[in-house]
């Protein structure tokens, strides 16, 4: 609701509108303000400002990105441990750090943080409302350096482990960019191939009175179906997509059995569960090496695991240390790790140097994620060229062999 107050100021009498949920409320409000004599109110529509305040508003959060920039949050963090160590408090680190946030959704939190903090909240406890975006992993660190007095130290190590999983995503899609762009240059060469080039061909042979050749009806029959039935198949693709992304959202068990389908896709697989294992490796090394509890550790640890199925295998580790079994039986148990992986963790642990054998299995991992990354192109190659194969034999089949034919047509004449 609005209000619409009249006061005099300076013996001059002037208008303010105020939002409240009452006549009361909105009067106490201009009190509080203390800006001149009260005279009267009335209760007024929305005014056109604010009306326009709240579209404009409306736009740009439409337009900005929903999700956190990871690299400008990176760069925070390792902002964050520089200020901090040099003994900025946290309130004014906050503030300095907001004025140069770029990302929406960044700019919003940063802001309630440095809110919560100066209304005299610990920093662990503001940031948990946004575990959602900022991840289990930012909350956890946060609270062990709360609780450890060095704060500073948990934004670096936040950073470095961020840092890590960042640049494997890179590295992937950065691999993945070439096969990717071959095979879209095919599809719209075969699309164009297949509405624009064959079709004049049936036109051409009905005057000759000559059959065409079954590649070349087979070209035209794809020509038909897809300038058929093109739009419902796209239809139908998006309606299919919308409906699994739904139903993996949703339901635990299609999360689980699609997440374990695509551990078995060829490469796919591979970099998926390389990736998975040496981020569950590298977090969890460096969680217990900064001192946090062994069952803390491995909670935060999974959290960082985004394959449903892996991190249900990987929960077994917990469920044996819980009752006792020791960590080499769980690791051993989730039926994940390599036999050589698991007697080092076991070594690691009988001899108290699990965090060292931690690091060496999360080097393992990675060195394997980087090598199969690195060569993803040599090992789709196959796939490529036997599709451009296909693609060449078929135009090669689809129009020179017409050609042919329509040349010894015109001779029989």
């Amino acid at each position: 609701m609005y209000f619409r107050i009249r006061y005099i100021q300076n013996s001059e009498e002037k208008f303010i509108t105020i939002e409240a949920d009452n006549l009361i409320d909105a009067v106490n409000k201009f009190k509080a303000k203390k800006i001149g004599v009260f005279l009267g109110a009335d209760e007024v529509d929305e005014p056109f400002e604010v009306k326009l305040k709240k579209l404009k508003d409306k736009i740009i959060h439409f337009f900005e990105p929903s999700k956190i920039d990871m690299e400008e949050y990176i760069s925070i963090l390792e902002q964050m441990y520089v200020m901090l160590d040099a003994s900025l408090a946290i309130n004014v680190t906050l503030e300095e750090i907001e004025k140069n946030v770029k990302n929406h959704k960044l700019k919003i939190i940063i802001n309630s943080l440095r809110n919560d903090v100066e209304s005299g909240l610990s920093l662990s406890i503001a940031i948990k409302k946004f575990e959602r975006d900022l991840g289990r992993l930012s909350v956890a660190m946060i609270e062990l350096g709360e609780q450890t007095g060095m704060l500073a130290e948990s934004f670096r190590d936040l950073a470095q482990i961020l840092s890590e999983i960042q640049k494997n995503r890179e590295k992937l899609k950065s691999a993945t960019r070439y096969p990717v762009f071959i095979l879209i240059a095919m599809s719209i060469a075969f699309a164009i191939v297949i509405l624009f080039v064959i079709p004049p061909f049936k036109g051409i042979f009905d005057q000759i009175g000559s059959d065409l050749p079954l590649a070349t009806k087979l070209l035209l029959w794809l020509e038909w179906f897809l300038e058929t039935f093109g739009l419902y198949i796209l239809a139908l693709g998006i309606i299919a997509a919308v409906v699994v992304n739904y139903m993996y959202r949703k339901y635990e068990k299609v999360r689980y059995m699609l997440d374990k389908f695509l551990l078995k896709v060829y490469i796919v697989g591979d970099v998926i569960e390389y990736a998975m294992l040496g981020r569950f490796l590298y977090s969890f090394e460096r969680l217990t090496a900064a001192g946090v509890p062994l069952m803390d550790a491995l909670d935060t640890a999974l959290g960082v695991v985004d394959n449903y199925y892996m991190r249900k295998q990987l929960q077994k580790i917990k469920l044996a240390i819980a009752e006792g079994r020791g960590l080499a039986n769980g690791f051993s148990e989730s039926k994940l790790f390599e036999s050589m992986i698991v007697q080092m963790i076991s070594s690691g642990e009988n001899s108290g140097n699990l965090t060292r054998m931690l690091q060496k299995a999360s080097d393992y991992y990675r060195a394997k994620y980087v090598n199969i990354v690195d060569n993803i192109s040599t090992l789709i190659e196959p796939i490529l060229i036997a599709g451009i194969a296909g693609f060449v034999a078929t135009l090669a089949f689809g129009i020179f062999m017409p050609m042919w034919n329509m040349a010894t047509a015109m001779q029989g004449k």
